[in-house]
């Protein structure tokens, strides 16, 4: 009989270490990268003027007269208000700033009360440190240049400590009836997102809306977005179905 030869098994275990030795080489295909909030679908088609003033027609009719939330009682206290509340929320600072200004609500009385003493009603708001030196610093600067008044035009306004383009908007507007364009992080969201004015900057934005909105809504435009931005059109999750301009929203994903 003729003698059957086979050939040898190599051991499991050394297959076992061929194969993840083999694994280990081939590289993994990369997982998609996930959608986020940070891919945002760009509007196209442009609004038209008519369009546009039926938007802040509707705003008008449905709050006419819309006021800032930030409590002030004269334009320094609304000054002061506004460069607390820079990364903070509106209900954060008034919390702090209702005690403060009962004390301190002019220059000179700030200046009084002392660098020390205004962190300790400050302190629970943000950067409360920094914002307690350029409260102090503003205040000095309010006696010394402007004879303790609050100046008349943006340029002055952002000379002061902690004052920004944004802040000198919003003190002209509400304290002195300019009618300017605070662009917050809501204003930014809204003219990018609606495709009222999109803009990389919020200068841009800013400049945008100026051109586009008619004067006629002008003094109360930039509370009128800023309270949609903050109560319907939200950042992560838009209200669309409450929305009063969900029909000439250019927005490609909005949900109604």
């Amino acid at each position: 009989m003729a003698k059957i030869i086979r050939k040898p098994v190599p051991p499991k275990a050394a297959v076992t270490k061929k194969k993840a030795k083999t694994a280990a080489a081939k590289p993994k295909a990369r997982p998609k990268a996930a959608k986020t909030n940070a891919v945002k679908s760009k509007p196209t088609k442009p609004w038209t003027p008519a369009e546009i003033h039926e938007v802040f027609s509707r705003f008008r009719k449905a709050n006419p007269e819309p006021k800032g939330e930030l409590e002030h009682v004269n334009p320094f206290t609304l000054l002061v208000a506004v460069v607390l509340s820079a990364q903070a929320t509106d209900a954060g600072v008034n919390k702090a700033t209702r005690a403060l200004f009962e004390v301190a609500d002019t220059p000179q009385k700030m200046l009084d009360l002392g660098e020390e003493r205004l962190r300790e009603y400050i302190k629970t708001i943000g950067l409360y440190r920094t914002k307690a030196k350029n409260v102090i610093g503003l205040s000095a600067k309010l006696l010394s240049e402007f004879g303790g008044e609050v100046p008349h035009t943006r340029a002055e306004i952002e000379s002061l400590p902690g004052a920004g383009r944004k802040t000198a908007n919003v003190v002209l507007n509400m304290a002195f009836g300019e009618h300017t364009m605070a662009v917050d992080t809501h204003v930014f969201r809204l003219g990018n997102r609606t495709g009222l004015a999109p803009g990389k900057t919020p200068l841009e934005v800013e400049l945008g809306l100026e051109k586009i909105i008619p004067s006629e809504f002008m003094l109360h435009a930039h509370h009128w977005l800023i309270l949609h931005g903050r109560y319907i059109c939200l950042a992560r999750k838009p209200r669309c179905e409450v929305c009063l301009i969900n029909d000439l929203c250019r927005w490609p994903e909005k949900t109604v």
